[in-house]
C-alpha cells in the first residue's frame, strides 16, 4: 500500500514549492498617516481687528446774538423828551436900555404828560411876511440882563420852561439890523420848528445871545 503515502510526500513538496517564493511571508502592516489627523504645528494667526472708532466731533455754533438795546435817559427816567409837536411858542415880552433888548418867549407843554429838556433853543429872525432875517445865535448863560445856567428841566403838563436873546439895538445901522416881527424855534433836542409873531416887531442886528432854558414863563431872573 505504498500509493498513499507517495500521494502524500507530492502534496508536501508542493505545498513547500508554493510558499518559497522569497522566503516567510511578512505581514505589512501598511499605515497611512492620516493628514487630518497629523499633528501639525498650530499657527495662530492673531488679527487684531481694529474697530476705528470713528468720533464725529459736531462742532455747533452757538450764535450769541447780543441785543444791544439803548435806552435812553426818557425811557430810563419815565419822561420823555419834549418835541415840538407838544410844545405850543410865545412871545413873553421884550425889555431894553443902554443899546440892549432882551426879547422872552416861552414853551409851553400842551401834552397830557411830563416832558423833559435841557438846553437851547435853536433860532431864526423872521420879518413881517414870516421870512427867514440873517441870524447868528451865541449861547450864553451870562446877558446883560443876568446871569442863568443851564438846568435840566421837567416840565408839567400846561407848565412851560423860557428863554430869551439879548441884541444889540443901533448898535451899527450897516450891519444888516432889521426889524424882527416874528421868531421860528427849534427846541432841544429836536429838528421840528414852532414860531411865533412878535408884536410891534424887535430891532436886531442879526447877533443874538441866547440864554439856556429856565424854569417857568417870565425868561428873565
Amino acid at each position: 500500500m505504498r500509493l498513499p503515502a507517495l500521494t502524500v510526500a507530492l502534496a508536501l513538496l508542493l505545498a513547500a514549492c508554493g510558499s518559497s517564493g522569497g522566503g516567510a511571508a511578512t505581514s505589512t502592516t501598511s499605515t497611512t498617516p492620516s493628514t487630518a489627523a497629523a499633528a501639525a504645528p498650530t499657527t495662530t494667526s492673531a488679527t487684531t481687528a481694529t474697530s476705528a472708532t470713528s468720533t464725529s466731533t459736531t462742532a455747533t455754533a452757538t450764535s450769541t446774538t447780543t441785543s444791544t438795546t439803548t435806552t435812553t435817559t426818557a425811557t430810563a427816567s419815565g419822561t420823555p423828551p419834549c418835541r415840538a409837536a407838544n410844545l405850543a411858542l410865545s412871545f413873553v415880552g421884550q425889555q431894553g436900555g443902554m443899546g440892549h433888548g432882551e426879547i422872552g418867549f416861552a414853551l409851553r407843554n400842551t401834552s397830557s404828560t411830563s416832558c423833559r429838556t435841557y438846553g437851547y433853543p435853536g433860532i431864526l429872525f423872521l420879518d413881517q411876511q414870516g421870512r427867514p432875517l440873517p441870524t447868528t445865535p451865541h449861547h450864553t448863560t451870562r446877558d446883560f440882563f443876568g446871569a442863568g445856567p443851564a438846568t435840566a428841566l421837567v416840565i408839567a403838563p400846561g407848565g412851560s420852561a423860557s428863554f430869551r436873546l439879548d441884541v444889540g439895538h443901533g448898535v451899527a445901522s450897516s450891519a444888516g439890523c432889521a426889524t424882527a416881527y416874528g421868531l421860528q424855534v427849534i427846541p432841544p433836542n429836536d429838528t421840528a420848528t414852532l414860531s411865533t409873531k412878535i408884536p410891534e416887531g424887535a430891532y436886531e442886528c442879526q447877533d443874538a445871545n441866547v440864554s439856556p432854558l429856565r424854569a417857568g414863563a417870565s425868561a428873565y431872573p
